[in-house]
Protein backbone atom coordinates (compact mmCIF):
# COMPACT_ATOMS: atom_id res chain seq x y z
CA UNK A 1 0.00 0.00 0.00
CA UNK A 2 1.36 3.39 -1.05
CA UNK A 3 0.31 5.11 2.16
CA UNK A 4 2.25 2.58 4.22
CA UNK A 5 5.44 3.31 2.30
CA UNK A 6 4.92 7.07 2.51
CA UNK A 7 4.37 7.04 6.29
CA UNK A 8 7.20 4.56 6.97
CA UNK A 9 9.70 6.49 4.86
CA UNK A 10 8.52 9.77 6.38
CA UNK A 11 9.05 8.49 9.94
CA UNK A 12 12.48 7.05 9.06
CA UNK A 13 13.54 10.28 7.36
CA UNK A 14 12.38 12.38 10.32
CA UNK A 15 14.19 10.10 12.78
CA UNK A 16 17.40 10.36 10.75
CA UNK A 17 16.99 14.12 10.40
CA UNK A 18 16.38 14.56 14.15
CA UNK A 19 19.45 12.56 15.14
CA UNK A 20 21.87 13.63 12.39
CA UNK A 21 23.87 15.83 14.80
CA UNK A 22 23.07 15.02 18.41
CA UNK A 23 23.41 17.80 21.01
CA UNK A 24 23.73 17.49 24.77
CA UNK A 25 21.01 20.11 25.13
CA UNK A 26 18.49 19.09 22.45
CA UNK A 27 16.39 21.56 20.52
CA UNK A 28 14.02 21.53 17.56
CA UNK A 29 13.43 18.16 15.92
CA UNK A 30 15.86 16.34 18.24
CA UNK A 31 14.02 17.67 21.28
CA UNK A 32 10.66 16.43 19.95
CA UNK A 33 12.06 13.01 18.99
CA UNK A 34 13.76 12.48 22.34
CA UNK A 35 10.62 13.59 24.16
CA UNK A 36 8.54 11.09 22.17
CA UNK A 37 10.93 8.17 22.67
CA UNK A 38 11.61 8.84 26.36
CA UNK A 39 7.92 9.30 27.14
CA UNK A 40 7.07 6.00 25.46
CA UNK A 41 9.93 4.22 27.23
CA UNK A 42 8.92 5.46 30.68
CA UNK A 43 5.27 4.65 29.99
CA UNK A 44 6.04 1.10 28.82
CA UNK A 45 8.51 0.50 31.64
CA UNK A 46 5.69 1.06 34.11
CA UNK A 47 3.62 -1.60 32.33
CA UNK A 48 6.03 -4.41 31.44
CA UNK A 49 8.88 -3.69 33.86
CA UNK A 50 12.48 -2.54 33.35
CA UNK A 51 13.79 -5.93 32.20
CA UNK A 52 11.13 -6.70 29.59
CA UNK A 53 10.97 -3.17 28.19
CA UNK A 54 14.60 -3.45 27.03
CA UNK A 55 13.66 -6.44 24.90
CA UNK A 56 10.31 -5.26 23.57
CA UNK A 57 10.50 -1.46 23.41
CA UNK A 58 11.59 -1.43 19.76
CA UNK A 59 8.33 -3.06 18.70
CA UNK A 60 5.88 -1.19 20.93
CA UNK A 61 7.39 2.22 20.15
CA UNK A 62 7.47 1.48 16.42
CA UNK A 63 3.88 0.25 16.33
CA UNK A 64 2.63 3.31 18.22
CA UNK A 65 4.50 5.83 16.07
CA UNK A 66 3.52 4.06 12.85
CA UNK A 67 -0.20 3.74 13.70
CA UNK A 68 -0.34 7.29 15.03
CA UNK A 69 1.13 8.92 11.93
CA UNK A 70 -0.78 6.60 9.59
CA UNK A 71 -4.05 7.63 11.25
CA UNK A 72 -3.23 11.31 10.93
CA UNK A 73 -1.99 10.92 7.36
CA UNK A 74 -5.39 9.49 6.45
CA UNK A 75 -6.98 12.78 7.57
CA UNK A 76 -5.03 14.91 5.09
CA UNK A 77 -7.50 16.48 2.62
CA UNK A 78 -7.45 14.50 -0.61
CA UNK A 79 -6.62 11.13 0.94
CA UNK A 80 -9.51 8.87 0.01
CA UNK A 81 -11.29 11.60 -1.97
CA UNK A 82 -9.01 11.95 -5.03
CA UNK A 83 -8.95 9.14 -7.52
CA UNK A 84 -10.97 7.33 -10.15
CA UNK A 85 -14.74 6.93 -10.04
CA UNK A 86 -17.96 7.78 -11.81
CA UNK A 87 -20.76 10.31 -11.82
CA UNK A 88 -23.79 9.47 -9.66
CA UNK A 89 -27.02 11.23 -8.75
CA UNK A 90 -25.30 12.73 -5.71
CA UNK A 91 -22.25 13.85 -7.67
CA UNK A 92 -18.87 12.31 -8.50
CA UNK A 93 -18.14 9.23 -6.40
CA UNK A 94 -14.57 8.00 -5.99
CA UNK A 95 -14.44 4.21 -6.18
CA UNK A 96 -10.65 3.81 -6.58
CA UNK A 97 -8.88 6.45 -4.48
CA UNK A 98 -5.29 7.30 -5.27
CA UNK A 99 -4.50 7.22 -1.55
CA UNK A 100 -6.55 5.93 1.34
CA UNK A 101 -6.08 5.66 5.09
CA UNK A 102 -3.76 2.74 5.79
CA UNK A 103 -5.56 1.56 8.92
CA UNK A 104 -8.94 1.77 7.18
CA UNK A 105 -7.83 -1.42 5.41
CA UNK A 106 -8.41 -4.65 7.36
CA UNK A 107 -5.42 -6.27 5.65
CA UNK A 108 -3.15 -3.68 7.22
CA UNK A 109 -4.43 -4.00 10.77
CA UNK A 110 -4.53 -7.81 10.53
CA UNK A 111 -0.90 -7.90 9.41
CA UNK A 112 0.20 -5.84 12.43
CA UNK A 113 -1.85 -8.01 14.81
CA UNK A 114 -0.41 -11.24 13.39
CA UNK A 115 3.16 -9.91 13.61
CA UNK A 116 2.55 -9.05 17.25
CA UNK A 117 1.18 -12.50 18.03
CA UNK A 118 4.26 -14.11 16.48
CA UNK A 119 6.52 -11.92 18.60
CA UNK A 120 4.32 -12.53 21.66
CA UNK A 121 4.79 -16.28 21.25
CA UNK A 122 8.58 -15.90 20.90
CA UNK A 123 8.84 -13.62 23.94
CA UNK A 124 6.63 -15.95 26.00
CA UNK A 125 8.83 -18.96 25.22
CA UNK A 126 12.00 -16.99 25.94
CA UNK A 127 10.69 -15.84 29.32
CA UNK A 128 9.03 -19.06 30.49
CA UNK A 129 10.39 -21.95 28.44
CA UNK A 130 8.08 -24.51 26.87
CA UNK A 131 7.09 -26.11 30.19
CA UNK A 132 6.63 -22.78 31.94
CA UNK A 133 4.54 -21.48 29.03
CA UNK A 134 2.02 -24.31 29.34
CA UNK A 135 2.16 -24.14 33.14
CA UNK A 136 1.29 -20.45 32.99
CA UNK A 137 -1.82 -21.22 30.93
CA UNK A 138 -3.00 -24.50 32.44
CA UNK A 139 -1.29 -24.59 35.84
CA UNK A 140 -3.11 -23.81 39.12
CA UNK A 141 -2.66 -20.37 40.68
CA UNK A 142 -2.61 -19.48 44.34
CA UNK A 143 -1.36 -21.29 47.47
CA UNK A 144 -4.06 -23.91 47.99
CA UNK A 145 -3.09 -27.17 49.68
CA UNK A 146 -4.51 -30.62 50.27
CA UNK A 147 -7.55 -31.94 48.41
CA UNK A 148 -8.51 -28.43 47.28
CA UNK A 149 -5.20 -28.14 45.42
CA UNK A 150 -6.03 -31.15 43.24
CA UNK A 151 -9.52 -29.81 42.62
CA UNK A 152 -8.02 -26.50 41.50
CA UNK A 153 -5.75 -28.34 39.05
CA UNK A 154 -8.85 -29.61 37.24
CA UNK A 155 -10.51 -26.20 37.36
CA UNK A 156 -7.50 -24.32 36.01
CA UNK A 157 -6.92 -26.96 33.34
CA UNK A 158 -10.41 -26.21 32.02
CA UNK A 159 -9.79 -22.47 32.42
CA UNK A 160 -6.64 -22.97 30.34
CA UNK A 161 -8.72 -24.02 27.34
CA UNK A 162 -10.71 -20.79 27.65
CA UNK A 163 -7.42 -18.90 27.81
CA UNK A 164 -6.23 -20.61 24.62
CA UNK A 165 -9.41 -19.47 22.85
CA UNK A 166 -8.84 -15.95 24.18
CA UNK A 167 -5.28 -15.93 22.85
CA UNK A 168 -6.46 -17.21 19.46
CA UNK A 169 -8.99 -14.36 19.18
CA UNK A 170 -6.53 -11.62 20.15
CA UNK A 171 -5.32 -10.88 16.61
CA UNK A 172 -8.96 -10.69 15.47
CA UNK A 173 -9.95 -8.26 18.22
CA UNK A 174 -6.82 -6.13 17.77
CA UNK A 175 -7.22 -5.82 14.01
CA UNK A 176 -10.99 -5.21 13.99
CA UNK A 177 -10.83 -2.66 16.82
CA UNK A 178 -8.32 -0.46 15.01
CA UNK A 179 -9.88 -0.97 11.58
CA UNK A 180 -13.41 -0.35 12.83
CA UNK A 181 -12.59 2.92 14.58
CA UNK A 182 -10.56 4.35 11.70
CA UNK A 183 -13.04 3.25 9.03
CA UNK A 184 -15.96 4.59 11.08
CA UNK A 185 -14.19 7.93 11.37
CA UNK A 186 -13.73 8.14 7.61
CA UNK A 187 -17.36 7.22 7.05
CA UNK A 188 -18.49 9.85 9.56
CA UNK A 189 -16.52 12.61 7.85
CA UNK A 190 -17.88 11.52 4.46
CA UNK A 191 -21.46 11.47 5.77
CA UNK A 192 -21.12 14.93 7.29
CA UNK A 193 -19.80 16.34 4.01
CA UNK A 194 -22.85 15.00 2.13
CA UNK A 195 -25.54 15.80 4.71
CA UNK A 196 -26.89 18.88 2.92
CA UNK A 197 -27.63 18.40 -0.79
CA UNK A 198 -29.96 21.30 -1.65
CA UNK A 199 -29.77 24.12 -2.51
CA UNK A 200 -26.46 24.08 -4.36
CA UNK A 201 -24.92 27.00 -2.42
CA UNK A 202 -25.78 25.35 0.91
CA UNK A 203 -24.30 22.06 -0.27
CA UNK A 204 -20.92 23.69 -0.95
CA UNK A 205 -20.92 25.65 2.31
CA UNK A 206 -22.04 22.90 4.68
CA UNK A 207 -19.91 20.20 3.01
CA UNK A 208 -16.90 22.23 4.12
CA UNK A 209 -18.18 23.39 7.53
CA UNK A 210 -20.02 20.39 9.02
CA UNK A 211 -17.08 17.93 9.04
CA UNK A 212 -14.75 20.37 10.88
CA UNK A 213 -15.74 19.49 14.52
CA UNK A 214 -15.61 15.80 13.69
CA UNK A 215 -12.25 16.30 11.97
CA UNK A 216 -10.72 17.49 15.25
CA UNK A 217 -12.36 14.58 17.02
CA UNK A 218 -10.71 12.18 14.55
CA UNK A 219 -7.34 13.75 15.33
CA UNK A 220 -7.88 12.70 18.94
CA UNK A 221 -9.19 9.28 17.91
CA UNK A 222 -6.10 8.72 15.76
CA UNK A 223 -3.87 9.25 18.80
CA UNK A 224 -6.06 7.24 21.17
CA UNK A 225 -6.29 4.24 18.85
CA UNK A 226 -2.52 4.13 18.43
CA UNK A 227 -2.16 4.28 22.22
CA UNK A 228 -4.80 1.58 22.77
CA UNK A 229 -3.18 -0.81 20.27
CA UNK A 230 0.24 -0.35 21.89
CA UNK A 231 -1.20 -0.59 25.40
CA UNK A 232 -3.10 -3.82 24.73
CA UNK A 233 -0.12 -5.51 23.09
CA UNK A 234 2.12 -4.41 25.98
CA UNK A 235 -0.34 -5.73 28.59
CA UNK A 236 -0.72 -9.06 26.76
CA UNK A 237 3.07 -9.38 26.72
CA UNK A 238 3.52 -8.34 30.33
CA UNK A 239 0.95 -10.84 31.60
CA UNK A 240 2.72 -13.82 30.02
CA UNK A 241 6.34 -12.68 30.45
CA UNK A 242 6.53 -10.79 33.73
CA UNK A 243 7.39 -12.61 36.93
CA UNK A 244 7.26 -11.39 40.51
CA UNK A 245 10.88 -10.21 40.47
CA UNK A 246 10.31 -8.24 37.24
CA UNK A 247 7.72 -5.84 38.62
CA UNK A 248 8.59 -2.15 38.55
CA UNK A 249 8.04 -1.85 42.31
CA UNK A 250 10.54 -4.57 43.17
CA UNK A 251 13.05 -3.23 40.68
CA UNK A 252 12.75 0.19 42.32
CA UNK A 253 13.35 -1.25 45.81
Amino acid sequence: MLVTWIVALGVIFFARYSTRSMKEVPDGAQNFWEFLVESLYDFLEGIVGPALVKKTFWFFATIFIFIFFTNWFGLIPGVGTIGWGSETAGGFEVTRPLLRGGNADLNMTSAMALIFMLLWFVWALQSNGIFGFFLHIFGPKGNTTGFLKYMMIVVFFLVGFIEVLSIAFRPISLSFRLYGNVFAGESLLDAMSHTVQHPAWAKHVFSAVLPVPFYFMELLVGFVQALVFMLLTAVFTGVICMHDDDSPEKAHH
